[in-house]
């Protein structure tokens, strides 16, 4: 009898939070493709690091990275980051601190060297230093900050 009960309370609660349902818009979809393309635009304008653009709003971004080379260190103050690696291999160091040996570009002292390839998803904590210090040919992954 209370399993009836039960069942009764669970059918009328979810039958209330569906009608209180409101129409919302679909998720944004961006094929692979128009990724490609948008990477084979950019690489003109960038060296090195081609960009594919999801999204990018004040509450996120979202883009697909195309690195060739080695870039230098960087920190992002607000947001953390996750890299998920659909192609290639490299290199990214992370944590440790920034430093600019010579005038030359921000490398990385003591921070962790990881071999990153297809699969692989490294999070990378608001404020943490992170590097790609070795492209091997290139890399490719979809990099989520939030």
């Amino acid at each position: 009898m209370r399993l009836k009960i039960l069942s009764a309370a669970l059918a009328i609660s979810l039958g209330a939070a569906i009608a209180a349902q409101s129409p919302m818009p679909p998720g944004q979809f961006t094929s692979a493709g128009e990724f490609a393309t948008a990477i084979q635009q950019s690489a003109g304008d960038r060296p090195g690091m081609a960009v594919g653009r999801m999204s990018n709003t004040d509450d996120y971004r979202i883009n697909m990275i195309h690195r060739t080379q080695a870039a230098g260190a960087i920190i992002h103050e607000v947001g953390t980051e996750l890299h998920y690696i659909t192609d290639g291999a490299g290199t990214l160091v992370t944590g440790g601190v920034i430093v600019r040996p010579d005038g030359g570009r921000p490398v990385i002292e003591g921070g962790k060297a990881q071999r990153v390839t297809v699969g692989d998803a490294l999070l990378i904590p608001e404020g943490t230093p992170h590097w790609y210090s070795e492209v091997e040919g290139s890399v490719t992954y979809l990099e989520v900050r939030f």
